[in-house]
């Protein structure tokens, strides 16, 4: 008789996430403006004309945030925010990531582990 067993892992994440007050600042107004942004009824593929409110504002670290947006539908939509500290390019910027994204990026976290191994070395 062969026996199969599912193990579970329960694990809570005890990571704090410190946002410097004048960023949030500025993720909340760069929230807020492409939640405008989006709730245009001629907007490209705005076919159901729904309206979006910003509903939460979730820090991942200290120059990311997820951003739970609800439509006037009911329904959500998870945009991720990334903050540019310099530059041009100083600034919130944002994607709404597909399933193919995330992926993409759990792939990435391996290879930049990676770099940072190599690259550790170089610092002394």
């Amino acid at each position: 008789m062969k026996k199969s067993y599912l193990l579970t892992i329960s694990m809570k994440l005890k990571t704090k996430h410190i946002m410097n007050k004048e960023i949030a600042k500025e993720l909340n107004a760069k929230a807020n403006h492409i939640a405008k942004l989006y709730s245009k009824k001629d907007r490209e593929g705005n076919y159901n004309n729904e309206d979006f409110k910003v509903k939460e504002a979730i820090p991942t670290s200290d120059h990311t945030a997820t951003v739970i947006m609800e439509k006037n539908t009911g329904k959500l939509a998870a945009y991720f925010f990334y903050y540019i500290n310099r530059g041009k390019s100083k600034g919130w910027k944002y994607f709404v990531p597909t399933d193919s994204h995330i992926t993409g990026m759990r792939a990435f976290e391996y290879y930049k582990l990676q770099c940072e191994r190599t690259n550790y070395k170089h610092n002394f």
